[in-house]
């Protein structure tokens, strides 16, 4: 079904559902620039930004360089993300070993990938075990730390949030490759519009897209309380339907 819908891009709706990753990105980078929070959470959403361009690029061209663009960010993404969670003070604890370190793991995991095994599996599990280490270690340190009831119930929802759509697009990713032929014959009998609908890896990109968010938000507040600083932000919403954190507005008095 390559160009079917558009001459210029080969899978136009699996590129067109990437911009809820660009979206969603560039709301925490707003968010972090508006308020000052840091070139650590800074960098976990210019990371999530390059995931969604990267794969918008190799789904409107299906070439191997930009796929490349399309799978290693999401490595890189979920590496920075563990080191913030590891390095949730002001002050680094462990300077340059730790991001040397997990660097030094993933350029293997790249190379092992891109030379050797170049098996998605292997991809795939990689990611997940980044993903997962991540929420560990920032499960880790949130029971270090002294936090009110309010933000400890909205960090359980962000995290319940993330993990969900995570799961949830990986079941979908894998509907869609077991079915993809009968999804084809589908689309073909409804016709556009209503063919978008069934479109699964579309949608694989939509719920791994607010997981994602959902995960960095959950680290971006992790970090806020850390700070002692919870109670001046609050989760917000963009047409109602992307999140992100912003500064509390203070309540009218009538």
């Amino acid at each position: 079904e390559n160009y079917a819908t558009s001459e210029y891009i080969a899978e136009f709706w699996n590129s067109l559902t990437n911009l809820t990753m660009v979206t969603l990105a560039a709301l925490g980078i707003y968010s972090v620039v508006k308020n000052g929070h840091g070139k650590r959470v800074l960098a976990m959403y210019v990371a999530q930004l390059v995931v969604g361009l990267g794969s918008a690029t190799f789904h409107a061209t299906l070439k191997y360089t930009t796929q490349m663009l399309d799978e290693l960010p999401m490595l890189y993404l979920s590496s920075i993300g563990l080191y913030f969670v590891i390095e949730l003070d002001r002050k680094v604890r462990y300077g340059f070993k730790m991001p040397l370190a997990i660097g030094a793991v993933q350029a293997t995991v790249t190379l092992v990938y891109l030379l050797w095994v170049n098996d998605p599996v292997f991809h795939q599990v990689a990611f997940a075990v980044s993903v997962c280490a991540g929420v560990f270690f920032g499960y880790r340190r949130l029971h270090e730390m002294e936090i009110s009831g309010s933000t400890r119930r909205l960090l359980f929802r962000l995290n319940l949030f993330g993990c969900l759509g995570m799961l949830a697009g990986f079941l979908v990713w894998n509907v869609d490759n077991i079915f993809c032929h009968q999804l084809r014959s589908y689309r073909a009998y409804v016709g556009a519009p209503l063919d978008a609908v069934l479109q699964l890896h579309g949608w694989w990109h939509i719920l791994t897209a607010y997981g994602c968010s959902g995960l960095l938000l959950w680290g971006h507040m992790l970090r806020l309380a850390r700070l002692r600083q919870d109670h001046l932000y609050a989760l917000r919403t963009f047409l109602g339907v992307f999140p992100y954190i912003d500064i509390r507005q203070p309540k009218k008095i009538d």
